[in-house]
């Protein structure tokens, strides 16, 4: 079997944070609801759209939460259209390039959509360097084990040969559902001991980090 290595995106790729919580509050102002906490907004970054709309909103009938939904779909187009806004978190490529030096295989597994997805990893120039990109266009939303399950069958890959590399106890949930071994992005938004509560196997503080947390791996520098 194959080894791979499954990376959420917001928050492990890439630094979105700041653009996600903008969109937010266009589309909460626009109509007329409360506008929450940049922090609780971090909270859910990770979740499918509508779970996290719906956390967002827990007050808002199931029509609201559906224009809720599409007005920050387009907020967000119209911000990430013909510029990037989501800067990768210093260290990602040369994880990257290590673990394939390695002879791991990459996949994707997120709650953007793939159009997102696909746009993030467009202007990053990564998109060729994933065997299977999962989004939430085709899965339901982490900590559900189907993202993780389907990046497997695409790389032919085992539960016990998989790690999932993720920021959020959505991803940590979503590894220990599918049977792999989650690795906490201390980088991210989630802190350790919520990631670690959750399942991971260790937290890397810096992507560097991850290489020493693989599962009979020893612990090797990127650069």
């Amino acid at each position: 079997m194959n080894r791979l290595a499954i990376f959420d995106c917001d928050g492990t790729l890439v630094d979105s944070g700041a653009t996600i919580y903008r969109a937010v509050v266009e589309t909460f102002e626009q109509h007329g609801v409360a506008v929450p906490p940049a922090l609780e907004c971090r909270r859910v970054i990770g979740l499918s759209l509508a779970e996290a709309i719906g956390t967002l909103a827990p007050d808002a009938d199931p029509g609201e939460r559906a224009l809720l939904t599409e007005t920050y779909k387009n907020f967000f187009r119209a911000r990430i259209e013909g510029r990037v806004e989501e800067p990768l978190f210093e260290g990602i490529v040369e994880l990257l390039d290590a673990l394939e030096a390695e002879g791991w295989l990459l996949a994707v597994a997120t709650g953007k959509s793939d159009r997102g997805l696909g746009h993030c990893l467009d202007c990053h120039g990564l998109a060729r360097r994933f065997v299977s990109l999962q989004t939430s266009d085709r899965h339901p939303s982490k900590p559900h084990p189907a993202m993780a399950l389907q990046a497997m069958a695409d790389a032919d890959a085992a539960p016990e040969t998989t790690v999932v590399i993720g920021d959020t106890s959505f991803d940590m949930g979503m590894a220990r559902a599918a049977g792999s071994t989650g690795i906490g992005a201390g980088w991210g938004y989630h802190d350790a001991a919520e990631l670690l509560a959750a399942g991971a196997a260790g937290v890397a503080t810096e992507p560097r980090d991850v290489l020493g947390l693989l599962p009979g791996g020893k612990e090797k520098l990127c650069g």
